[in-house]
């Protein structure tokens, strides 16, 4: 099963586990220590970072190829009152054409963990095409485990190495900070927090 149509069922049999409303404390945490301005909510599946931006008074483009999420989004946003604030995109973050720079943040929490390394160059081309010289990027993505105790069955996700080769073009790391996420009854995953700066 794709990616997209694992998503998919997740919207489609409800609750996703993501559902929840407000964004997680690390976004609570950092994005009011921003000056306001455009964003990028990469992945922004039900809309709960954007409508959180948008009521600090950030101009918010949010993209997501699931148009089931992005239609309770856009509906979500103008029940807030928020819809001249938010724009939602359908379509994948690693081909941004449709939108143009420069953006002051991007914000993605649980996108790019799923990306192969082709897909990930190209979602890093377009982040350096549309972030502005000194824009935070702020990344939570799923890790694969240590190469040591990698399970061939288990899921991929994120390798960290690859992360890092990739962004060094164009991007600083300021901060990581490590945990686990779990998911109703299932293992724990490895994850992380990466802020990111546009060189």
């Amino acid at each position: 099963m794709s990616h997209h149509d694992r998503l998919l069922e997740f919207y489609q049999t409800g609750p996703v586990p993501w559902d929840l409303p407000d964004p997680p404390p690390e976004v609570l945490a950092f994005v009011p220590t921003l000056p306001v301005g455009r964003a990028l909510d990469l992945g922004c599946g039900l809309g709960r970072a954007a409508l959180y931006m948008a009521r600090l008074g950030w101009q918010v483009d949010g993209v997501d190829f699931i148009a089931q999420a992005l239609s309770e989004a856009t509906h979500r946003a103008t029940q807030a009152g928020l819809a001249n604030k938010i724009h939602f995109h359908l379509g994948p973050v690693t081909r941004l054409d449709f939108l143009i720079g420069p953006y002051d943040f991007a914000l993605d929490v649980g996108c790019a963990h799923s990306f192969e390394l082709d897909e990930l160059r190209a979602y890093h081309r377009e982040l350096l095409r549309l972030l502005k010289p000194g824009a935070p990027y702020l990344l939570f993505a799923h890790l694969n485990k240590d190469e040591a105790e990698q399970d061939p069955e288990a899921r991929c996700w994120l390798d960290e190495a690859d992360l890092y080769q990739v962004f060094a073009e164009g991007f600083t790391l300021e901060r990581v900070e490590y945990g686990q996420t779990q998911v109703g009854d299932q293992a724990p995953w490895r994850s992380a927090w990466f802020w990111f700066r546009r060189a």
